[in-house]
C-alpha cells in the first residue's frame, strides 16, 4: 500500500486511479507531410497548378458530408462566431433541453487556425512549391453521448490533411461502467466523492488502459468523415491514432471534509518548500544526469495557482518541459494528484529487438497507451509517497534507530548505518535519485556517483566493485533495497523509500522549527 494511504487509512475510504482527460488525434499519415502529399498527388495524377481547385472542392465535399450526419439524425447545426463561447457548455445545454441520453447531441462549426498546405511560386527556379503553413479553415465539432465513453466530442479539420481530434473523459467513462456493473457512487463534476466498491471500480478503470482505442476511434471517424474513401482515392488510407495529451488522476477519497481541510495546507507548503528540481524530475520518471546544468536542456518549474475551479482555490503544479504533476482539492473530500503527459519523447518504453528487451523513447501511438498509464501511475505514487512525510505520526527515530544497529544477514554480521557520516548519507542520497526509480541501479551505477574519478586500472576497478558490493549487502540486510530476480539490478524497497523521504524532509526542515519541536 502507498505510504500516504497507509498513513491516513483511518481518514481515507479508498483511492481511484485512472484516466481523466484523453485527447487523441487521427492522422492520415500519407497526407500529413509535404513530401507525402506531393507523392500522393503524383500518384493520383494531379498537378501542383491544380492543387487549389482540387483542395477546395474536396474540402467542400468533406464538410457537407460531415454536416449531413447531423441533418440525417435530426440534430441541430450551429455556427459559433465568437471563440469565447464554451462549446462544451453549449452542447450540454442542448442535451439537457432536448433530453438526449445517447447519440449525437449537436454539430458546431467554427473557423479556427490549423496546419495545412498552400502553393507558392519559387521565382528563382521558376517552379511551384507545395509548402506547409498555418491557415484558417472551418472545423466541425460533433458532440455526442457515446455508448462507451459517454459525453465526448470529435473535431474534424475540413481542409487538408483532414485531421481529427477526439476528447474523452475517463471518469465519464467510469460512470457508465459502474452503472452497468451496479456499483453505487456519489459524483461531483468529473470525480467521485464516494464509491460503494472502490476495488471493483478500480478494476473497471484498469480495463480502460487496455481498451482497443484504434477500433473504436475508427468507428467515430467513419461517422464524422464519411468521405474518407473520396479522400484516399481507394488506396485504403486509414487514420493513425495517437494520444496528444493524457491526464492520469489518482483521487484519494477522504471520509469527510474536515480531515482533508486540516491536512491540505501542510501538503501545499511541503510541496513548495521541500521539492527540488531533481525531485520533480524523479516524480515524472526523468533520468537525472550527475550534473544537470550542462546536460539537461529543459525547464523545471513549480508553482502555486489560485483558481476558483479548485475547491480550496489553490493547486500546486510541477512541470518538466511539457509534462507535469499537480495536486489540488478536487472536491470537498477528494484530494487529486494528476500527471499530465504532452511529450512522450521525454519518457521510455520497452521494445523487443532481436529477442531482447531494449528501452526506447515512448511512442505517441495508442499502442503505448498501457505504458503511458504505467508511467503516469508511477508518477502519482512517487508524489504521494513524498507527501507521506507531512504530518507523519511515526517519529523519525523509529525509522532510523534500528538502521544504526548491527544485524545478521545470511548468517554473517552486517554493520549499522551512520546517517550522520558523509559516506552513508551520500549512499542513501544516491540510491534515492529519480534516475533509478524506474529501471533500478547496478554496482557500476553507484560507482559513478561515489567515486570522483574513473579508473582504467583493473586492480582498482575490482577494489571499487568489491566496496560497492559490501554497501549493497548492507542495504539489503537492513531491508532498504531488494534485488531484481535474475539481474544485477536493485530497487528501493517501500521501507527504503520511506526512510529516504523522511531523511530528505529532515534535511530541508527549518532549524528554528525543529528546535521548537524538540
Amino acid at each position: 500500500m502507498n505510504p500516504f494511504l497507509q498513513q491516513h487509512k483511518e481518514s481515507v475510504t479508498g483511492m481511484l486511479s485512472g484516466w481523466d482527460r484523453l485527447r487523441a488525434r487521427g492522422t492520415l499519415r500519407v497526407l500529413a507531410s509535404v513530401s507525402g502529399l506531393r507523392r500522393f498527388l503524383a500518384c493520383t495524377g494531379r498537378l501542383l497548378k491544380d492543387f487549389g481547385d482540387y483542395a477546395q472542392g474536396l474540402s467542400r465535399q468533406v464538410r457537407a458530408a460531415s454536416l449531413g450526419a447531423a441533418e440525417s439524425a435530426g440534430r441541430p447545426v450551429e455556427h459559433l462566431k465568437s471563440p469565447s463561447v464554451c462549446k462544451e457548455d453549449f452542447a450540454r445545454e442542448i442535451a439537457a433541453r432536448d433530453g438526449i441520453e445517447q447519440g449525437l447531441i449537436c454539430v458546431l462549426t467554427a473557423v479556427e487556425l490549423c496546419w495545412s498546405y498552400n502553393i507558392q511560386s519559387d521565382r528563382k527556379k521558376g517552379l511551384l512549391e507545395l509548402v506547409s503553413r498555418k491557415r484558417q479553415c472551418q472545423h466541425v465539432y460533433h458532440y455526442m453521448i457515446h455508448p462507451v465513453f459517454g459525453f465526448m466530442h470529435a473535431r474534424l479539420q475540413t481542409w487538408l490533411p483532414f485531421n481529427i481530434h477526439l476528447c474523452i473523459n475517463g471518469r465519464e467513462w467510469l460512470g457508465r461502467q459502474m452503472d452497468a456493473a451496479g456499483i453505487q457512487y456519489q459524483r461531483r463534476d468529473n470525480c467521485f466523492t464516494w464509491v460503494s466498491d472502490p476495488i471493483g471500480a478500480q478494476e473497471l478503470l484498469n480495463q480502460q488502459t487496455t481498451y482497443d482505442f484504434a477500433a473504436e476511434f475508427g468507428k467515430i471517424a467513419a461517422m464524422i468523415n464519411p468521405k474518407l474513401d473520396l479522400i484516399n482515392q481507394g488506396r485504403n488510407i486509414n487514420y493513425y491514432w495517437s494520444m496528444d495529451q493524457s491526464e492520469w488522476a489518482s483521487d484519494v477519497m477522504f471520509r469527510n471534509r474536515r480531515d482533508l481541510d486540516q491536512l491540505y495546507p501542510g501538503l501545499i507548503r511541503h510541496g513548495m518548500e521541500s521539492f527540488s528540481s531533481k525531485d520533480v524530475m524523479r516524480f515524472l520518471g526523468r533520468s537525472i544526469p550527475k550534473e544537470i546544468q550542462p546536460q539537461f536542456a529543459g525547464q523545471v518549474v513549480s508553482d502555486i495557482r489560485a483558481d476558483s475551479k479548485f475547491y480550496e482555490g489553490i493547486r500546486i503544479k510541477h512541470r518538466v518541459n511539457h509534462n507535469s504533476v499537480k495536486m489540488y482539492n478536487k472536491a470537498a473530500s477528494v484530494l487529486r494528484v494528476e500527471t499530465t503527459i504532452n511529450n512522450v519523447r521525454d519518457l521510455k518504453s520497452p521494445r523487443i529487438k532481436d529477442g531482447k528487451k531494449v528501452w526506447r523513447p515512448m511512442r505517441k501511438g495508442v499502442a503505448d497507451v498501457p505504458r503511458r498509464a504505467e508511467v503516469s501511475q508511477a508518477s502519482n505514487d512517487r508524489y504521494l509517497q513524498a507527501m507521506a512525510a507531512v504530518n507523519t505520526p511515526q517519529p523519525l527515530k523509529i525509522l532510523t534507530d534500528k538502521l544504526s544497529q548491527r544485524v545478521n544477514y545470511k548468517g554473517k554480521p552486517v554493520r549499522g548505518l551512520n546517517l550522520l557520516a558523509p559516506d552513508d548519507a551520500k549512499l542513501l542520497q544516491t540510491i534515492g535519485q529519480g534516475e533509478y526509480h524506474i529501471n533500478g541501479f547496478r554496482n557500476r551505477d553507484l560507482q559513478t556517483h561515489l567515486f570522483e574519478n574513473t579508473t582504467e586500472d583493473p586492480k582498482e576497478q575490482r577494489r571499487r566493485s568489491g566496496q560497492i558490493t559490501r554497501k549493497l549487502r548492507m542495504l539489503r540486510a537492513h531491508g532498504l533495497i531488494r534485488k531484481v530476480p535474475h539481474t544485477h539490478r536493485y530497487h528501493l524497497s517501500d521501507k527504503g523509500r520511506q526512510v529516504i523521504i523522511a531523511l530528505q524532509a529532515a534535511r530541508e526542515a527549518n532549524i528554528e522549527k525543529l528546535a521548537k519541536a524538540a
